[in-house]
């Protein structure tokens, strides 16, 4: 069996990474380059949807809404073409092809802008774990602790890309929102489960000495040794570093005290019961994501399955215990109804969603270009990377030719013979957290309700280092 190393499994199952660098897209050039005898690329044909580029690309142009700019501020008028497409969703998937863009991130902040003052949205999901949302909501709401502290306290390791003066400027946006609107807020939540934060094992047994006092010592030892005290990023390396024997019993602990209090009654105060039996499922779902095998292909990969599930059942809990419309922002690959890369990720977060939700879950793909964005290389670092135009035969290629510089699509209703080239697989960028990676076969039609092209991003501005 291959020997995953502890930093690449962490990349792996906190964000979009690959046990091999740089997988080429098997896709076929379906747009060939132009001739050197100089003809026009308009001639060319996509051969998987026998139509010529120049056609699909006019039909794309009748069907594409554009967008001046992806800075959250001023009049959102350009974004009633979204309103429409987004319809009566409760939870919208926003995406990204890169994990550390300032594009993308201003975008889903001009967004969610949008979506709360015209569309009654009141939640902020992020692919982030469940007890940093708690705290940054906690922030949200009343005003608690410092944002910046906060987010240099847990987005740490491969949650750093997070720690951004975009999600920042965001953040503070909310909390002056909520000081406004007092009696109908905004919030902010994490759906993952790569960490559970102390804050979350104190709610849980506080819960219990409140309601349970007869079980103080039944949590004391199930929660032995599992209460965090160092740094997240400590922390995560440490519990990857245990041996797997032991990574199964302490998941074994943990479910043991999740059900030990879904078996009590919840009482009078139900609203609370629930609270904290959400907590302890958080607790358990952070000790079973690594209860796996890792040095085992096929075990890693039912870790990434476990994980886009448990992050789509954080949101379909949250959505209904708040009854509030939400905006989940993640990777592509986590907001999509497809998998591009089924080896190491069987199922993701969309198609778990559309499950739950049906057509009131609607997904946003997001594609660029060209541009730069921040990603770690070989040797483990930080890097600023700038890539050229997306080459023939890529999806990119193409969606760029639209007459429009930044364009929103609804994907489910363009015309012929777009529809059928949406349809089809071919390479697209799908950037995680480490670089090189990709591109994959992607069919957009299939993967995304609606599409968000940019011709050029630019990488975010991290916050000091972390």
């Amino acid at each position: 069996m291959q020997r995953y190393p502890s930093a690449l499994v962490l990349a792996l199952l906190l964000g979009l990474g690959t046990a091999t660098a740089g997988v080429p897209s098997t896709a076929a050039a379906a747009v060939p380059a132009p001739t050197s005898s100089g003809a026009s690329p308009d001639s060319s044909s996509d051969a998987s949807s026998g139509a010529s580029t120049a056609r699909i690309v006019e039909a794309l142009n009748r069907s594409a809404h554009p967008l001046r700019t992806v800075e959250p501020w001023g009049d959102t008028g350009e974004l009633r073409p979204l309103d429409r497409m987004i319809g009566a969703a409760r939870v919208v998937g926003i995406g990204e092809a890169t994990h550390s863009s300032h594009d993308f991130f201003a975008l889903k902040s001009r967004i969610f802008r949008h979506l709360v003052e015209k569309k009654g949205f009141r939640t902020f999901a992020l692919e982030a774990s469940w007890s940093t949302g708690l705290r940054l909501n906690d922030y949200v709401l009343h005003g608690t602790g410092d944002p910046g502290r906060i987010m240099s306290d847990e987005f740490q390791s491969d949650y750093l890309w997070w720690n951004n003066t975009d999600y920042l400027r965001l953040i503070e946006w909310m909390r002056a929102y909520n000081v406004r609107h007092p009696h109908d807020p905004v919030r902010f939540m994490g759906d993952d489960i790569g960490w559970t934060g102390p804050e979350v094992y104190d709610a849980v047994t506080r819960y219990v000495a409140r309601t349970h006092p007869e079980l103080n010592a039944r949590f004391a030892e199930l929660y032995r040794g599992l209460r965090p005290t160092v740094a997240t990023g400590t922390y995560l390396k440490h519990y990857l570093d245990a041996p797997y024997a032991a990574r199964k019993e302490m998941a074994d602990r943990t479910g043991r005290a999740l059900r030990l209090l879904m078996r009590r009654s919840p009482g009078a105060d139900r609203v609370a019961f629930d609270r904290a039996v959400q907590n302890a499922r958080a607790i358990d779902r952070t000790a079973r994501q690594y209860a796996f095998d890792f040095d085992d292909p096929a075990q890693l990969a039912a870790s990434m399955r476990y994980r886009d599930r448990a992050m789509a059942a954080n949101v379909v809990w949250w959505q209904q215990h708040t009854g509030t419309k939400m905006l989940l922002s993640a990777h592509n690959g986590h907001v999509a109804y497809q998998t591009a890369d089924p080896a190491q990720y069987p199922r993701m977060q969309g198609a778990f969603l559309r499950d739950s939700f049906g057509p009131a879950y609607v997904n946003v793909g997001l594609t660029f270009d060209q541009g730069s964005f921040n990603a770690t290389g070989a040797d483990g670092a930080i890097h600023r990377r700038t890539i050229g135009p997306a080459g023939p035969g890529s999806n990119e290629r193409t969606l760029d030719r639209v007459r429009h510089r930044n364009y929103a699509v609804d994907l489910r209703t363009v015309g012929s013979p777009a529809r059928a080239w949406l349809a089809a697989a071919r390479a697209t960028r799908s950037i995680g957290t480490a670089y090189p990676a990709g591109p994959y076969d992607i069919a957009l039609g299939r993967s995304y309700d609606i599409l968000i092209h940019l011709h050029h991003i630019t990488a975010a501005r991290l916050r000091g280092d972390t």
